[in-house]
């Protein structure tokens, strides 16, 4: 019987730089439906398959400030209220976001167990994880830090190793105390750990008792335990959201909760994982994740295959006529195309390295860029112009706001826009348009029950989107 409610943490940091161009800094791949199975995404994903957990409670979310609206709308979109968005001022491992999870946790109830996942892992066993995650509990309910190592089907170097003191079964799912964690290893160890039991992948899901994480983070690493719990006391609450204090968590060290915690206590326990497990890290892991056609390649979007075989080929915007070829992945959106060697997959992130380093947009964020109420699509630029194609959800509204160096024009395609330009408002209706002059503040509604869709033309002497006073904003950000 389960004495303690059970806490969701799920971390939403991370870039996913392996899946670009699908995946970029603006809109990594945690927030992208990549289950060949369903239309969620991997952070949508997460929180359901555990759903039906035993006393399971509402997620304590952990991500940065500037993925919380993409958060907070995902979970809205699956009917999920989290406890709480925590915002991380900067990135400092799992240690110190445990830390506070386990913190915040605490201050709901007593003493739960908390489990720790990514958002960006896919389990094609959910019913089966379920089984194993309340095994789990009884090993955390007798104060183990308990982890859960998924069974390697293949000498994999991309993922980090447990050692257990004795082999994992294969079918019972008992736990196993844990001797040591590796890091990733060269292939000619992979090998030799795969032929024995005792070792099995780091999937990085954990769960413990709130208190008894901290009480060993106190032990092991008491200055994670000292900033965590002064920048969530000096917190911010900002709509939904809670920002952590910047200057106490950017004095934590920046340590992973294995490197930490788990290396060194005494008290850590290992379950086999065999759910099908994967951490979606590379384009050829997502390939073997996907559903498959008879010549064993993965098809979606507007695409056109002739005698292709074991290829990934996706199209998001154009289409894509491909022939003879093999082992390929082909990755097309509005602004990039990636063509590579599946065996090249772990390399995708050097590109992404190398195009920020020549200040290529295109490595970091996308032509679509999500903001609290829709978002916008660059469809061409100049020095002096940009033309972007605003989508605002019903109800939704901008910032009430002026620009130093550039005018607008606004024509409206589809629904209906409440516009304020300085002391005037009116209504706009599709095919109609207005001009708001520089230094005007201006703002824009959508009052109706579908998306708005309207053009802007910008046209000045500097673009960027950093040239924006606002006066007045219902999302926090003044």
């Amino acid at each position: 019987m389960i004495k303690n409610n059970i806490y969701p943490v799920i971390l939403c940091g991370g870039t996913g730089s392996r899946l670009w161009p699908l995946s970029r800094e603006s809109y990594p791949k945690q927030f992208l439906s990549l289950d060949s199975n369903n239309n969620k995404t991997l952070l949508q994903n997460t929180q359901k398959r555990i759903l039906e957990i035993k006393n399971i409670k509402e997620p304590i979310l952990i991500c940065n400030e500037q993925h919380r609206f993409i958060v907070a709308e995902q979970m809205n979109a699956i009917n999920i209220k989290p406890i709480s968005i925590l915002l991380e001022p900067v990135g400092k491992n799992t240690a110190p976001a445990i830390a506070v999870a386990a913190l915040k946790a605490i201050e709901v109830e007593e003493d739960p167990h908390i489990l720790i996942m990514s958002s960006d892992h896919q389990i094609l066993n959910p019913n089966k994880f379920v089984k194993t995650v309340e095994k789990g509990i009884k090993y955390s309910e007798k104060g183990r830090l308990v982890t859960f190592g998924v069974i390697p089907n293949k000498p994999e170097t991309g993922y980090g190793y447990i050692k257990s003191e004795n082999p994992l079964g294969n079918d019972e799912i008992n736990g196993e105390n844990i001797l040591t964690f590796l890091e990733k290893p060269s292939l000619e160890s992979a090998r030799k750990f795969i032929k024995d039991r005792r070792y099995s992948w780091n999937s990085g899901i954990f769960l413990f008792k709130a208190r008894e994480i901290l009480n060993e983070i106190k032990k092991f690493s008491p200055e994670i335990i000292r900033c965590a719990k002064e920048s969530l006391d000096k917190k911010i609450s900002d709509l939904d959201f809670e920002r952590l204090d910047k200057k106490s968590f950017e004095n934590n060290p920046n340590i992973s909760i294995d490197f930490a915690v788990m290396e060194k206590t005494n008290k850590g326990t290992v379950l086999p994982l065999d759910v099908g497990w994967s951490d979606i890290g590379s384009w050829e892991s997502v390939w073997e994740s996907s559903l498959k056609n008879e010549e064993g390649n993965f098809i979606k979007g507007e695409i056109i295959s002739q005698e292709n075989k074991n290829c990934y080929l996706r199209s998001e915007s154009k289409l894509i006529v491909s022939m003879g070829l093999r082992d390929l992945i082909v990755v097309e959106t509005s602004d990039a195309i990636l063509i590579a060697d599946k065996s090249y997959s772990q390399k995708v992130k050097n590109i992404v390295s190398d195009l920020k380093k020549k200040g290529i947009q295109a490595g970091q964020n996308h032509k679509k860029i999500y903001r609290p109420w829709g978002n916008y699509q660059s469809i061409a630029d100049d020095s002096t112009w940009q033309v972007k194609l605003i989508t605002v959800k019903p109800g939704n509204k901008l910032s009430l706001q002026m620009h130093h160096h550039r005018a607008e024009h606004w024509i409206v395609v589809k629904g209906t826009a409440k516009v304020q330009i300085d002391e005037k408002i009116f209504i706009l209706s599709e095919n109609q348009s207005t001009f708001i002059p520089l230094g005007s503040k201006h703002r824009l509604t959508n009052p109706g029950k579908i998306p708005l869709q309207l053009i802007e033309v910008q046209s000045g002497t500097y673009l960027g989107e950093d040239d924006i006073k606002r006066f007045e904003d219902n999302y926090g950000r003044i």
